[in-house]
């Protein structure tokens, strides 16, 4: 079986995500797709990030389409910091015949090796779906020196380029521009109900 792993703060989830799922679904031959709701992402320390309680209402509304998506309570269940590399250990021991795809972003890939143990991170990935992102750059031979045989796990996943951020939503409702089409309707009505982005 090939699972897909997509971790992320999703604050909020976007269409934007939604297409790239779907993208790695079909490009990578995958079974199902989890998204990981990364409750405390060590990158993110010190910014302001919506209670995982919401986090999680929204990219269970904004999934709950696709018989193929399925949310991983993985990195909610244990206190942080979340790294990738215990998020797919703890996954490998769950799902010990899956073959595990992480997906990153281009800029992620590049900077791999800052990661938190990018060797063994890199061990634990039956590949890395690689979604390209306006304006990055990629060097496979630079990152072939410093972790070898990463050239081998990256699979880049084509998708258009949809400049959808979440921080731009939030900045959208935060000043009462329009927002409704960058998200799922039920999202949407999440958010409008909930206040969750309003200064």
């Amino acid at each position: 079986m090939r699972i897909g792993v997509f971790g992320g703060t999703f604050d909020p989830p976007h269409l934007g995500h939604l297409i790239l799922a779907a993208e790695a679904l079909y490009q990578l031959r995958l079974d199902r797709l989890l998204w990981v709701l990364t409750q405390d992402p060590p990158h993110k320390h010190g910014q302001m990030i919506r209670p995982w309680e919401a986090r999680f209402d929204m990219v269970r509304l904004a999934t709950a389409g696709d018989p193929a998506f399925e949310i991983s309570r993985v990195d909610i269940d244990r206190p942080g910091p979340h790294y990738a590399v215990d998020t797919m250990g703890i996954l490998a021991r769950q799902l010990p015949q899956a073959s595990l795809f992480y997906l990153i972003g281009g800029d992620s890939l590049r900077d791999l090796p800052t990661w938190h143990q990018p060797r063994q991170f890199l061990e634990s990935c039956g590949g890395l779906g690689v979604m390209r992102r306006p304006g990055d750059s990629i060097n496979l031979d630079t990152l072939e020196g410093i972790l070898p045989g990463i050239s081998a796990h990256v699979h880049f996943i084509t998708a258009p380029l949809l400049e959808i951020s979440s921080r731009d939503i939030r900045e959208r409702i935060a000043s009462g521009r329009p927002f409704r089409y960058y998200l799922t309707l039920t999202v949407y009505q999440y958010i409008l109900e909930t206040n969750l982005y309003q200064k």
